[in-house]
């Protein structure tokens, strides 16, 4: 059977998903993923080197397709020990196809990667966007193994332009993100479950 990729998936059974779901017939009308941005944190006491910040660059670019951004500081706080023009994160902001094939990847085979792996946690923000933390970016096929002290964690951001968290919700569940199993329904599951008296008799 051919592999349908996401492009096209969009544009044929997700958005007939979608339609009957939300009971839309405009397809214009139909919420979508309008970016996706991937954020990495940078730690001054752990990742304040110049090799490990090229590092990050060049991951970041072997995993998205396109050139990290760093993002520095505008001005001093004390509390936090930074200074103007630290750096802290490097962010890539995906759209249109490179956004798609992405995606693709990180649903169809990065994901399934993480080990003991039991679905994403189930809150969006309220908007209809959705952010899925990564504590170890190896889990991405294009990276090679490497030693614990350089790998790092990272966010990231879909945005949507759903009107709320339900419509953001469905095109998730079309989109086919892995959610965890509703926690109601599961503990109703095990508590009609039949039970065995184990206890001595007297």
């Amino acid at each position: 059977m051919k592999y349908e990729t996401l492009h096209n998936r969009l544009r044929g059974p997700i958005a007939d998903t979608l339609k009957k779901e939300l009971g839309v017939t405009n397809v214009h009308a139909l919420p979508r993923i309008t970016k996706v941005i991937v954020n990495v944190g940078i730690n001054k006491t752990k990742m304040d080197s110049k090799e490990l910040h090229e590092y990050i660059a060049q991951t970041l670019a072997q995993i998205t397709g396109q050139k990290p951004v760093f993002r520095k500081t505008r001005k001093a706080i004390s509390n936090f020990k930074t200074r103007v023009g630290l750096t802290v994160g490097a962010m890539v902001t995906l759209r249109g196809k490179k956004m798609e094939e992405f995606l693709d990847r990180l649903l169809s085979y990065v994901l399934p990667r993480i080990r003991d792996f039991r679905g994403l946690s189930a809150k969006l923000d309220g908007h209809g966007n959705y952010a899925i933390g990564l504590k170890d970016h190896t889990i991405f096929p294009e990276v090679a193994s490497i030693e614990a002290s350089r790998i790092f964690g990272m966010q990231i951001q879909l945005s949507t332009n759903a009107k709320n968290d339900k419509e953001g919700m469905a095109l998730f569940k079309a989109l086919g993100v892995p959610f965890q199993r509703d926690q109601k329904k599961k503990d109703t599951v095990e508590s009609s479950a039949p039970t065995s008296d184990t206890s001595p008799s007297a």
